[in-house]
């Protein structure tokens, strides 16, 4: 069943930030708010977005203000799109704490982030059957740079004009054509939720996106083996590999993901350009697409938002 595609923002749009994850530093979240400003769009920033835990100082505050936050932008009519500011760790740790009957009475709306926020790609593709965006972190210090903005806004306010995606460094791994649902996001996070209750598991014809930052390359052979022995990539009728950053030689990663995967036989292409990099591209998780591996491609089969 295809998902709902979230209706493309505009000028004076209302955005949402929250943190679900780690904390985000005030002067990155000032610059994140000026230039989604700059786009035209009305901003609101959420209570908790600044807090810090009073123990723990990997987690921007409290669980339950994590949650509140997201759970009271997604809740408000006003709102167009929710934004998580930042990654780091945090959101498996909210995720069980939102109230989803809720959010699913309340209609689609964009929502956008990447890294510790694939948790809440899964859960919002799965439990609400739409369409999001797998972005730049907008208070991140190392994303939204200007080539990863751009991309960003275009996928947000045009996006027609995003429908091939590819980058400079993308080559083919496995050669063929692939169509299906986009599906992944950050290796760690997928590895982590296998075994949860409600674990989400790639509906047969699905296009994997992997990606990860500092991770050693025996690390994302364990978690990459975690997936396939419990039968993670069974449906996979394409993998698509993002950004290795800080996890050692690109060649020794390429080696440990040409072993575990490239024996699956299916179409793959190595770096398409999203994840932690420069002029991170903004993948839609949930939209339908076709891999060219020959030509280290994604087409969207329409725009990811509506």
């Amino acid at each position: 069943m295809s998902r709902v595609r979230p209706a493309r923002l505009r000028v004076g749009s209302k955005v949402a930030l929250v943190s679900p994850a780690g904390p985000v530093a005030e002067p990155m979240l000032r610059r994140g708010v000026g230039i989604l400003e700059s786009w035209g769009l009305v901003v609101e920033v959420g209570e908790h977005v600044l807090d810090r835990h009073p123990t723990l100082p990997y987690l921007a505050g409290l669980d339950t203000h994590r949650a509140a936050d997201l759970q009271k932008a997604w809740c408000d009519p006003t709102v167009d799109a929710v934004v998580c500011v930042r990654g780091g760790y945090g959101t498996m740790r909210m995720v069980d704490l939102l109230d989803w009957d809720a959010m699913a009475e309340a209609g689609p709306k964009v929502f956008a982030g990447s890294s510790d926020i694939t948790t809440l790609h899964e859960e919002i593709g799965s439990r609400l059957n739409q369409v999001t965006l797998f972005s730049p972190l907008v208070g991140g210090e190392l994303s939204f740079d200007v080539g990863g903005q751009k991309h960003f806004r275009q996928t947000l306010f045009e996006p027609e004009s995003e429908l091939m995606l590819t980058g400079p460094s993308a080559t083919s791994m496995g050669d063929g054509v692939a169509t299906g649902m986009l599906v992944g996001g950050n290796l760690s996070l997928l590895a982590s939720g296998v075994g949860a209750p409600d674990a989400f598991v790639p509906p047969d014809g699905s296009l994997v996106l992997l990606e990860d930052v500092t991770e050693d390359p025996y690390r994302i052979d364990r978690m990459v083996t975690q997936l396939l022995r419990s039968g993670w990539f069974t449906g996979a009728a394409g993998i698509v590999l993002g950004s290795w950053t800080g996890c050692g030689p690109p060649d020794a990663v390429r080696d440990v993901v040409t072993d575990l995967l490239v024996g699956l036989g299916v179409p793959m292409v190595w770096e398409l350009g999203f994840g932690h990099c420069p002029d991170q591209l903004t993948m839609p998780l949930g939209a339908e697409a076709t891999l060219d591996a020959d030509q280290a491609t994604i087409t969207l089969a329409e725009p990811a938002l509506s």
